[in-house]
């Protein structure tokens, strides 16, 4: 009789064990998840918020559409990418986006009379708020695949990586040339 109970007991421990296992990776997974959904919402608020920056400048520099229209392109990968595209087709398109708000901030710099405009103080005040938000989501994002990481190679969590259905993810890298943000000056 003792026997069986300490069967039963050993059985009880081992199933509570890998319902913990197993929602302990699950839960891992979906904070990731999570996170890179946070990327997402900063950068299609960002997207969002560069039409508007372009129209201000296009109202000073109406000769210059060749950036603009770099802006619209690069804004509609973005926007693309933020809906379903991988980690590595966010980040290029961002540093795609990176690039061409570089270029209008340089053709801004043309326009003394535009910096000195509220409508674009505003606009390049919140791009930079978006900025710091973006960069927050991207450190987070990274936080939370490290954790699922390191839980999926360590034991005793590696022993449910096949019935949680969890895998490795990758982190989010700044493409090639774009670890540091792009500079403009006024």
């Amino acid at each position: 009789m003792i026997f069986v109970i300490i069967i039963l007991a050993i059985i009880v421990l081992l199933v509570i064990f890998g319902v913990v296992g197993f929602n302990k990776l699950r839960k891992a997974d979906v904070a990731a998840e999570e996170a890179l959904g946070g990327i997402d919402v900063q950068l299609t608020r960002r997207a969002d918020l560069v039409p508007n920056l372009v129209e201000t400048v296009k109202g000073y520099a109406k000769h210059e559409s060749g950036v603009f229209e770099a802006v619209t392109e690069a804004r509609a990968r973005v926007k693309k990418a933020a809906a379903d595209g991988t980690v590595d087709e966010k980040a290029a398109a961002e540093a795609s986006l990176d690039k061409s708000l570089v270029n209008v901030m340089a053709v801004a710099e043309q326009y003394p009379d535009l910096k000195a405009s509220s409508n674009f103080l505003q606009l390049q005040n919140q791009l930079t708020d978006t900025e710091d938000k973006l960069s927050f989501a991207r450190q987070y994002y990274n936080d939370a695949v490290g954790t699922l990481n390191t839980l999926i190679v360590t034991l005793p969590w590696m022993l449910f990586n096949g019935v949680a259905k969890v895998t490795k993810r990758e982190f989010y890298k700044a493409p090639e040339g774009q670890s540091a943000p792009p500079q403009v000056s006024f």
